[in-house]
């Protein structure tokens, strides 16, 4: 009984741990916005794709300590080593970013294809990367390179044609004995927030948004120890110095311009009003000495289009090191996706969410008489299927070089020829169209098998009993956050999820659980039926979830299924019979069989 007990607390212990941690990402990473569209915002609507630079004094050490290497985000070093604010505080005299040119940056940016930039000019370490008033602890003052980056920073992006704005950290100051998060070394019983946000939080911002000329955005971050009085008090003064400066979300209590998700985060569905997703080139923000991890060209176009598709905007980040130079990987992969979009920047620039659903060909945009096709795997017999489009079609061709394309209209169905792809990583097809409106949320999901793979996502689940499709944080290294929409809460027979299906040409397909599983979940009984047939399975044991580790998906083939012709399917999934959570779902892939 008493080791009955232990477990039992150690479990609720663990769920409570797990809350705590959930509920301060949700707090750090405010979504939510002011409901009151700014008078300057479709300039980012319109632009979707921006440069984010974290650097900093971590830029110095990248990632290392005393010998110990930091894997992770490398800008949270100080807090995870909990070094002494004194002896971080000694980077500053070895930081000298001299090959640092802030023209070559905004050329990056602008050869990448980006429209606005954000760097860091204060992150949760204190240091000012300005020529601060408010506190000596920055880069003019405290190094010996003893100038201001900025200043030539601010000028050069404009000058490029480019929106420019400040990162800055509100809240999180682990220099400062009244900042938050520096538990370490100060005592947070005796902290005076308010004398820190007094002294040189908002005094700082003020000469950000004082000094630098017109800001596009200040991007705040990590809110906390300001009721919401006091925040749009903060939000009221900005106005009053630029009053065309837009506003993150993370500046807390609500009353951002726009919305940014959590790092690494794409939302599952189409999300209206201005918003962005925020990832990193490679795992960690800050520079690391050891961080090669860098995504391809392929794979910045397609995340740039897919975020496009949900009617967002992509801000990625490079972190250049202490000497002032940016990421080689960086600067060749970005300039790679600045080519594709002088090509295909029509399909990306002004666009929102697009009328179709992700298909397994790829995603769709849209822009005023035209939906671009994002097409990423192209059907093996080239016949490509556009489902249950709204809309009278008058032409179709490529994006680049505008070749005509032979299409066929079948009910609501649009058929479409298509040659050998022009670009592997993503050829764009349009179809200019009138009138247009977006494709029903019921239109059942493609599955055919001119691809080797039709995902069945758990957005896409009609659900029942208390089923629900949430989104599930954690990560691999420190800070390396990754979020995966999944179908939890199925534990009787009445949790259920229901996937409609279309399946283009009949044969056999081979169907695989993609999913997470606890030891306590596993070895627990589910029924798949597809086209009136059971096929019962037994949950495997991924690994048990913990937000700040990774979350092991693991993938079970359950069934090979004959679909005698095509048409609509239905597809459930269930527990057999009442117990704990079956698992994490994340997806159901049904692969042709040839």
């Amino acid at each position: 009984m008493m080791n009955l007990l232990k477990t039992a607390f150690a479990f609720l212990l663990f769920c409570a741990i797990s809350f705590c941690a959930s509920a301060q990402e949700e707090q750090r990473w405010d979504k939510t916005v002011s409901g009151k569209e700014h008078p300057n915002i479709q300039w980012f609507k319109d632009a979707k794709f921006g440069m984010f630079i974290h650097w900093g004094l971590f830029s110095q050490t990248g990632g290392t300590w005393n010998g110990k290497n930091y894997y992770g985000i490398s800008e949270w070093m100080m807090n995870r080593g909990k070094i002494p604010a004194a002896d971080y505080a000694t980077i500053a005299k070895k930081f000298n970013p001299t090959k640092f040119n802030a023209k070559e940056w905004a050329q990056v940016a602008k050869d990448a294809g980006m429209k606005y930039m954000v760097v860091t000019a204060k992150h949760h370490e204190g240091f000012a990367m300005y020529d601060s008033k408010a506190s000596d602890f920055n880069i003019v003052k405290a190094t010996p390179y003893g100038k201001d980056p900025m200043k030539p920073l601010s000028e050069a992006v404009r000058a490029a044609g480019l929106k420019f704005g400040f990162y800055y950290s509100q809240y999180l100051d682990w220099h400062e004995p009244n900042g938050g998060g520096n538990k370490w070394d100060f005592d947070d019983a005796k902290k005076d927030t308010k004398s820190y946000y007094r002294t040189k939080s908002i005094p700082q911002i003020k000469e950000l948004l004082s000094n630098y000329g017109p800001l596009g955005v200040i991007w705040f971050d990590m809110p906390g120890g300001l009721t919401k009085e006091e925040t749009q008090s903060l939000i009221d003064d900005a106005r009053r110095i630029q009053p065309g400066c837009l506003i993150s979300s993370r500046v807390g209590n609500g009353l951002g311009d726009f919305k940014d998700y959590g790092d690494g985060e794409v939302p599952a569905t189409p999300v209206s009003g201005a918003w962005e997703a925020l990832f990193t080139h490679n795992d960690s923000w800050g520079y690391s000495k050891y961080d090669y991890n860098f995504k391809t060209p392929k794979e910045l176009i397609r995340l740039l289009a897919t975020v496009a598709s949900k009617g967002g905007n992509l801000i990625l980040n490079v972190g250049p090191d202490s000497t002032g130079r940016m990421p080689e990987y960086s600067i060749k992969y970005l300039r790679e996706v600045g080519q594709w979009l002088k090509v295909n920047g029509d399909a990306i620039y002004g666009t929102t969410a697009g009328l179709i659903a992700p298909q397994p060909w790829g995603v769709s945009t849209t822009k005023q008489g035209k939906l671009y096709l994002h097409i990423f795997d192209r059907p093996k017999n080239g016949m490509l299927l556009v489902p249950g489009l709204n809309a009278s079609v008058k032409k179709a061709y490529t994006l680049a070089g505008r070749q005509p394309l032979v299409y066929t209209k079948q009910g609501s169905d649009i058929y479409i020829k298509l040659p050998s792809l022009t670009d592997s990583r993503n050829t764009v097809v349009i179809l200019d169209v009138s009138p247009a409106s977006a494709a029903s949320d019921t239109k059942p999901i493609t599955v055919s098998s001119q691809f080797d793979s039709n995902p069945l996502d758990a957005i896409n689940a009609k659900l029942s009993g208390k089923t629900e499709a949430k989104s599930i944080t954690y990560s691999y290294y420190f800070g390396d956050w990754k979020h995966t929409t999944c179908l939890v809460n199925m534990a009787t027979p009445q949790d259920a999820a229901t996937f409609n299906l279309r399946v283009t040409e009949p044969g056999d397909y081979k169907i695989t659980l993609e999913y997470a599983c606890d030891d306590q979940q596993s070895k627990q009984e589910g029924i798949l039926n597809i086209n009136g047939k059971d096929y019962p399975f037994e949950t495997l044991t991924a690994n048990n979830y913990d937000s700040h580790k990774p979350l092991m998906f693991l993938k079970q083939t359950v069934a090979i299924v004959s679909i005698g012709k095509a048409g609509n399917y239905s597809l459930n999934i269930k527990p057999m019979r009442n117990g704990k959570e079956l698992f994490k779902l994340k997806t159901i892939w049904m692969d042709p069989v040839h």
